[in-house]
């Protein structure tokens, strides 16, 4: 959004506010990633806030996001004619005061003060009074209209659709309810995990990798936590930790791990001595991978090249983490419902195939391939699963136990495959429940 003239600029707060109305902008009109909406370059300006402000406008995005049908919903109830069309930097300035008055510790005068001054930038001002109107109305009878919204609401339509078709419509619930709330920070540790979830102040949990996952609550830059700069752990979520824990013992195996970036599951493998080979298609996120082994002090063999033309030997096993919709890693990403489209389906099925047609060609006879997926969606899964068996004479299914992944019985299909939920990892404390949703099959090569 423009500057309005004049002392505008310096009304505090104000700056931090417009550049999370920018961010709405970018996400919901453009369809930018959450994560390059808040890029300096894509907001000039970010990194000259201060540390609270920076955060104060990440939390506005994400969170307006989460609850964006919510919003959408009363901010409708409450607008006679409906939003103005053509305006969504009215739209998100709105979004920007609603988030604040329904979800954050802001004062309500100040969360409508703010939006006001926004959209007294825009168009003449000529929906300022309306701005005003609408958000203090929202004040006064926005919590107890959003107590009667069914959780599904902010969840697009066709999406919550497809989940009650696969889970049923109590779980699909339940998985909406889990992407509202703003998710922990998982670890991995190198070593020693008790130790580390002792210093950080989190907790230890047991479905990681092969010495736990630390949970807690993050406050403040990751990378100013004990141990970051020592090389200590990476981040990780503790279902994203689990395909790599079902190949078992890989010390001295030779692995492959294909779309590798960034890296989180190469680390994995060489922390527990095996001899990896990463490969993935982007220059950029290699250069991220390197960068997080070199900060781990982990040796892996790099390669820049599309996973599905890759030749090499074939490995002791092959892991294969394929790009997908990503609609169970939503918690982190609520940017990602309102950007996809059932149509991205077919085209990344047909990705996810071409992958793992090459997959099995790098397993030795004998060898493991582990197929994954961050997605809830049937057709990136257990179709694909079928389709390669039936394509493959020679691998056959190899059920994961549940005390593989720490004893969760929850995360094991019917079929043996490991399937996590959003809703997974229930805790008293909502702000450390939950994990991302992820796939995963075990294949063994004949």
């Amino acid at each position: 959004m423009n500057a309005a003239p004049g002392a505008q600029s310096d009304v505090p707060g104000l700056a931090a506010r417009r550049l999370a109305a920018q961010a709405l902008v970018e996400v919901l009109h453009r369809h930018r990633p959450l994560d390059g909406a808040l890029d300096h370059a894509t907001l000039p300006g970010l990194d000259a806030l201060p540390e609270r402000d920076r955060a104060l406008v990440r939390m506005i995005v994400a969170t307006a996001l989460r609850r964006l049908g919510s919003i959408r919903a009363l901010l409708d109830r409450f607008l006679d004619r409906g939003l103005p069309e053509n305006s969504p930097r009215v739209e998100a300035a709105l979004l920007v005061g609603a988030a604040q008055i329904l979800f954050l510790d802001v004062p309500d005068h100040a969360a409508v003060d703010l939006s006001v001054r926004l959209a007294e930038a825009e168009q003449g001002g000529r929906y300022s009074g309306l701005t005003n109107a609408v958000l203090r109305r929202l004040a006064r009878e926005g919590r107890t209209a959003l107590d009667a919204l069914d959780p599904s609401i902010d969840t697009p339509p066709w999406l919550f659709e497809r989940w009650t078709r696969t889970y049923g419509a109590d779980i699909a619930r339940t998985i909406a309810s889990a992407h509202r709330i703003e998710p922990p920070l998982d670890l991995s540790v190198k070593n020693d995990a008790a130790a580390w979830a002792e210093r950080l102040g989190g907790k230890l949990l047991t479905v990681g990798n092969g010495t736990g996952t630390v949970r807690l609550l993050a406050h403040g830059p990751v990378s100013a936590l004990p141990g970051y700069a020592d090389g200590a752990w990476w981040v990780q979520d503790a279902a994203a930790s689990l395909p790599a824990r079902l190949l078992g013992d890989v010390n001295g195996l030779r692995i492959a791990d294909l779309c590798a970036a960034p890296g989180g599951k190469t680390a994995q493998l060489a922390a527990r001595g095996a001899r990896v080979t990463a490969v993935d298609r982007s220059p950029a996120r290699l250069a991220r991978l390197k960068e997080n082994l070199a900060r781990l002090r982990l040796d892996a063999e790099v390669v820049e090249a599309d996973a599905a033309k890759f030749q090499a030997e074939p490995f002791d096993a092959v892991l294969l983490d394929a790009p997908c919709t990503a609609t169970g890693t939503i918690r982190r990403h609520p940017d990602l419902p309102w950007n996809r489209r059932a149509e991205d389906l077919p085209a990344l099925a047909a990705l996810q195939s071409r992958l793992l047609d090459r997959a099995v060609e790098l397993v030795r006879p004998g060898g493991l391939l582990i197929y994954a997926t961050c997605s809830l969606e049937p057709e990136e899964n257990e179709s694909q699963i079928k389709a390669v068996l039936a394509r493959r004479n020679d691998f056959v299914r190899v059920p994961i136990r549940a005390d593989e992944i720490g004893g969760v019985n929850d995360f094991v299909g019917a079929a043996g495959d490991l399937r996590t939920l959003p809703c997974h990892l229930t805790d008293p404390e909502p702000r450390l429940a939950g994990c991302d949703g992820f796939y995963a099959a075990r294949l063994r090569k004949q």
